[in-house]
């Protein structure tokens, strides 16, 4: 149950402290005084998107605060385990929302929480209806999880869930085959016509590392022409070159050293420069020779180097990438050559995840048919107690062409509240007042599998008679039994059968209005009633304590 709604500087309230009782609770209070702000403060607390403009006027940021205390905290704490938050100690839970101008701010246990996270926990936290929100009763979709969760079906209904999921994907799976062959033909020429044309230029990861320099140099042989035949000129060209000149040099240091031995030490050196330059002179001449290609091995050079640089342009930036692609093409037609085997494969798991998906539709149906006339019967039930005195209520379910993601069936909750007049589709229903009784009614039947702690009725009693809400506040007095349930009404009937009666009033304070909600007991009820009967005196006061009896 919610045992504290804490809230300051929203809207018209500046500062709200509430300890609602559990069982039916009852706010009224004149229209305008501020029963919505209740509403707003507790949605906001459960998730609700907020701006600044809900702040109160002059005030920088607005907070509320809502403690819950649960007898079961197993599903919640595993959400807030996950999000590294700390788990409700001792059942309870506590939740801290903060709204500034420049942003909002939210906490789950005085831990930073998402907004996504309090919206997740809301939703197993509050059961919220406003006075449009039984249209949702019109939804197929929404019937049906009515239904399931009447039946108590959620195993069977996981497994139909998998079971549909993996039928869903092989099925896909076989289609993108089957419409792939439609454009195989086509993808197979190409496929063959890349293949081909990278094998048979033949290049191996050596020559495409080699023939790019090849090229460069065959590309400047005359500007490395004339760089190396004068260093060859240099080093050995005539008498006075560098080489002769050098041996000429060194047969005088032979002459000297055997005249004076201790000049060994310091001619020697010389032996090895003309071993190194004579080796450079020959290396020159092997270079100069390279540089000299004849017209037949440049045009080859020239094929060789266009073939690599047009595969390149085509399928990759160097060898490595040229022949990755080369293996994806070779992959790729080998699949395509063996299409026939593998759609074989595929249709096998299709029909094998279609024949599970079957079975599990079947449980899945079976829980719904049994559950239907169940349900049904409960509802009628409830909505006699509501007013419909010759109710009828059916729940169709029609079998689909294809089984979809909920299940093989449709459903459609069919409504006959007068004698005479065929079911009609609830849908089909014009009437809000009737809507909003059937939705009170489905709550009813569904209260033993509901275990939301907190149902809040926001004016749903708009648009019935005296009697008929006398009817529905006897209903969430009946729903008050197994849940925290929070009516605010302008209906003195159904005000008067709650357990607990709170008033919000809307007063003027040194020069502010201000909302504030108290519980009013014995003759400030009755007074309270008497201003909802619209009416004062002797009668009004009789009939208002006739409605608390």
């Amino acid at each position: 149950m919610l045992t504290l709604l804490k809230i300051h500087n929203l809207a018209l309230v500046d500062e709200l402290l509430w300890e609602p009782h559990h069982g039916y609770l009852s706010i009224t209070g004149e229209t305008g005084a501020g029963k919505s702000v209740i509403m707003g403060g507790i949605s906001l607390a459960l998730g609700e998107r907020g701006d600044k403009s809900m702040i109160r006027s002059g005030e920088e940021q607005c907070s509320i605060e809502a403690v819950f205390q649960l007898a079961d905290t197993a599903r919640i704490d595993r959400q807030l385990e996950e999000s590294g938050i700390n788990t409700c100690e001792d059942g309870t839970l506590v939740i801290r929302r903060i709204m500034t101008a420049t942003g909002n701010r939210q906490y789950i246990n005085a831990c930073p929480a998402t907004l996504k996270l309090l919206r997740e926990i809301g939703m197993g936290l509050v059961d919220m209806h406003h006075p449009d929100d039984h249209r949702s009763l019109t939804s197929q979709e929404r019937q049906l999880s009515l239904l399931d969760a009447y039946a108590e079906n959620h195993a069977a209904r996981e497994t139909y869930r998998s079971a549909w999921l993996a039928w869903s994907e092989a099925r896909r799976a076989v289609r993108t085959l089957e419409e792939a062959e439609r454009t195989n033909e086509r993808e197979l020429d190409y496929l063959r016509h890349q293949i081909e044309e990278i094998e048979e230029a033949g290049l191996t990861e050596t020559e495409a590392a080699e023939l790019e320099a090849r090229w460069q140099r065959a590309h400047n042989a005359a500007r490395l022409h004339d760089a190396a035949i004068p260093m060859a000129r240099l080093l050995e060209g005539d008498d006075n070159s560098l080489i002769p000149q050098l041996r000429q040099l060194i047969r005088h240091a032979r002459d000297l050293v055997r005249l004076d031995p201790s000049a060994a030490s310091w001619t020697s050196p010389l032996e090895s420069v003309a071993a190194e330059l004579e080796e450079c002179t020959d290396s020159l001449r092997d270079y100069t020779e390279r540089l000299d290609l004849d017209p037949e091995t440049m045009a080859n050079l020239s094929e060789r180097i266009n073939k690599l640089d047009t595969l390149k342009r085509k399928y990759g930036s160097d060898y490595a990438a040229i022949e990755a692609h080369l293996q994806t093409c070779r992959a790729r037609l080998d699949e395509i050559d063996n299409r026939d085997e593998r759609l074989e494969e595929l249709r096998w798991q299709e029909q094998l995840c279609r024949e599970q998906l079957a079975s599990a539709a079947g449980k899945l149906t079976a829980t719904r048919r049994e559950a239907a006339p169940r349900l049904a019967k409960d509802i009628v039930r409830h909505a006699r107690e509501l007013g419909f005195k010759q109710a009828r209520f059916d729940i169709s379910l029609t079998p689909l062409n294809e089984p979809g993601a909920h299940g093989a069936e449709e459903t459609e909750f069919l409504f006959g509240p007068n004698p005479g007049e065929p079911l009609k589709a609830l849908r089909l229903i014009a009437s809000s007042g009737e809507l909003a009784r059937v939705m009170l009614a489905l709550k009813s039947a569904l209260a033993r599998q509901d275990d939301t702690p907190l149902l809040i009725f926001d004016e749903i009693d708009a648009n019935v008679g005296g009697e008929i809400a006398r009817a529905v506040g006897l209903k969430m007095r009946q729903l008050g039994s197994d849940h925290q349930v929070i009516s605010i009404t302008h209906f003195p009937q159904v005000a008067a059968l709650a357990a607990h009666h709170y008033l919000i009033e809307k007063k003027v304070s040194s020069g502010r209005t201000v909302s504030s909600l108290r519980e009013v007991v014995e003759e400030e009820r009755i007074h309270e009633l008497v201003r909802m009967l619209g009416g004062g005196g002797a009668t009004a006061r009789a009939h208002a304590r006739e409605l608390l009896a």
